[in-house]
């Protein structure tokens, strides 16, 4: 008699097939991802240099009441 192991029974899962539907979906993430990710870089740059700016003005706002 031979042995059998415990996971005899079972099988690998094959891999199935992207439904068309799954392919659009897929696409459509990757872009609203990439332009999501390129707002957010574009918004933070923006309120860096605003915030750079205001300090800027506050500084010579300060050294011309002095």
């Amino acid at each position: 008699m031979t042995k059998t192991s415990k996971l005899d029974g079972f099988t690998t899962a094959q891999p199935r097939n992207e439904t068309p539907m799954e392919k659009t979906t897929r696409a459509v993430k990757e872009i609203t991802d990439a332009e999501t990710k390129k707002r957010q870089d574009k918004v933070a740059r923006l309120r860096k240099a605003r915030h750079e700016s205001e300090a800027k003005d506050r500084r010579e706002t300060d050294a011309t009441k002095n």
